[in-house]
């Protein structure tokens, strides 16, 4: 599929979640069964070219990118948590969102020290949420130097702020505005 096949499984909400937001809502995509394999095949396909020993996946949407991509790949899938979700004694890292914080955390024993880890998430926009993301994995040992999202906002800047950190981002397709 090419980028404007893409660009129309994806449905736009304008004012959402506020006013002069147009909301990018990656569930169309996915509801559409071909388009959705489409999306996951040619993110394996840059997962395979960038190295990856293991996909991880930030909650919620990426876990649904991520989790395919692990499965079709026959690699391990690291999940990045919300807090309070996993069993176990975690990593965690606090990250600022627009109003306030949030948390992630993962079994550092998922990640495996030195293994290439390729980040994955729906949606790109400021990149807090994946350098938080990043930073918690290359805490648990994991080489993140790669990140594949469905859809990047290119005028919020997350690719400019991940490129500071050395992580180098791929997206299936762009949108204007935010």
């Amino acid at each position: 599929m090419t980028e404007a096949d893409f660009k129309a499984l994806i449905r736009t909400i304008p004012d959402f979640p506020k006013p002069g937001i147009l909301f990018r809502d990656v569930t169309t995509l996915i509801g559409d069964g071909s388009g959705f394999a489409a999306a996951v095949a040619a993110m394996a396909d840059l997962a395979r070219a960038a190295g990856a020993e293991a996909i991880a996946g930030i909650e919620a949407r990426g876990f649904i990118f991520g989790a395919a991509m692990a499965a079709t790949m026959g690699l391990p899938f690291i999940p990045v948590r919300k807090p309070g979700k996993l069993p176990v004694a975690v990593l965690a890292i606090d990250y600022a969102l627009e109003y306030g914080t949030d948390t992630l955390e993962v079994d550092p024993g998922a990640v495996g020290e030195g293994r290439r880890v390729v980040l994955v998430d729906d949606l790109l926009a400021t990149g807090g949420t994946a350098m938080a993301a990043a930073e918690l994995l290359r805490r648990a040992g994991g080489v993140v130097e790669e990140a594949l999202f469905a859809v990047e906002l290119p005028e919020l800047g997350g690719r400019t702020r991940l490129a500071g950190a050395n992580i180098v981002c791929r997206t299936l397709m762009t949108f204007e505005g935010h």
